[in-house]
């Protein structure tokens, strides 16, 4: 188990991770937030490789930071770019990471065996990694994390740059790895989140802002009733307010259509009352659903408020000082100017 309490990092004036708080257990996990929202920070300080301004992590109830050595033996991690040596073979390069990592000679012969066979690799474990697909790197990249059996494997991008085959190959590797591992999983690919992970975590601007089984999330709000339905919008309102007096509706037209958007609470029975309710006005209903919660909706609701405070932090982190000096006439300088151009055609 992971246990993240109170983590803060900063660089210099800009705040990265903002005194955040999560446990992780047994399961897949997927970790989101858009760009510079602090999830490969996250990552780098849970696996050992960064330093924290302040806060804990205690992997099995070892502080990463105080003893390292005894957390980091219970860490699995594959970087976005996989630490790969291409001269060598998968074979010879999951022994070179079985002896750093001090696994005894025995032990490491039996965990390159399987975890070769786990992941696939017992077909091509003498040919150059250079030589292998993106698909089959990332797949040696897997298994070197896998070395001296972890209890917590964490997986930076783990698809990317592959193709729907290899995408679907690895999604099934993690999912066995799920069986008897806590894996943490990052990833833009919204839709392989979904896919295997049980557990979100989605870091916007610092801060977690959802920590919850994905079923949990989903099933947090329900999306409004869709209603299409061929009349205008007073017949239209006359009908759901006789139905539902209280409920929440939106109307608009399409055409000869009206759209509704109903917010109730949803059951078979709420849309029998609809489908009946129209059709004894004589009125014909061509639409009737309700627009399941997904993952995207999720994340672009609780990251969307955040977005353009991000992108100002990180413009004003990177901002250059020549953008802001001035010339001698008040005005500001360009960076590219007719003049400069000249100057560069004559020369």
């Amino acid at each position: 188990m992971i246990e993240v309490k109170n983590l803060t990092k900063k660089y210099g004036g800009h705040t990265a991770v903002r005194d955040i708080s999560f446990k992780v257990d047994k399961g897949i996990y997927g970790l989101l937030g858009p760009n510079g929202a602090g999830k490969s920070t996250t990552m780098n300080i849970i696996t050992g490789c960064l330093a924290a301004t302040s806060g804990t992590v205690l992997v099995d109830g070892h502080d990463i930071f105080e003893e390292p050595v005894e957390a980091k033996r219970r860490i699995g991690y594959l970087p976005e770019q996989p630490p790969l040596y291409m001269e060598m073979t998968p074979s010879e390069y999951l022994v070179f990471v079985a002896n750093a990592k001090r696994v005894p000679f025995e032990k490491s012969i039996r965990q390159i065996k399987e975890v070769m066979t786990i992941t696939g690799l017992a077909g091509v474990r003498n040919r150059l990694i250079k030589n292998l697909s993106k698909g089959y790197r990332q797949r040696v990249g897997i298994a070197q994390a896998m070395i001296g059996d972890p209890d917590t494997i964490i997986l930076d991008e783990p698809t990317v740059g592959l193709d729907p085959k290899q995408i679907i190959e690895i999604r099934d590797l993690i999912r066995h790895l799920g069986k008897t591992k806590t894996v943490i999983i990052s990833s833009h690919i919204l839709a392989e989140i979904s896919a295997v992970c049980d557990h979100i975590l989605i870091i916007s601007n610092g801060k977690i802002v959802a920590d919850a089984p994905l079923a949990e999330l989903e099933n947090s709000a329900d999306e409004p009733i869709c209603i299409k339905v061929k009349c205008d919008e007073a017949r239209a309102k006359g009908v759901i307010s006789r139905l539902f007096p209280k409920a929440s509706a939106k109307y608009s037209a399409d055409g000869d259509f009206t759209l509704i958007s109903l917010t109730v609470d949803d059951s078979e029975k709420v849309r029998s009352d609809i489908f009946f309710a129209f059709s004894k006005e004589g009125i014909a209903l061509t639409e009737l659903h309700r627009d399941d919660k997904t993952l995207e909706n999720i994340f672009l609701s609780l990251t969307n408020d955040n977005y353009v405070e991000e992108a100002d932090a990180e413009w004003k982190h990177y901002e250059s000082p020549e953008i802001d000096s001035k010339s001698d006439d008040g005005g500001y300088t360009p960076l590219f100017s007719a003049k400069n151009e000249e100057e560069d055609e004559n020369e």
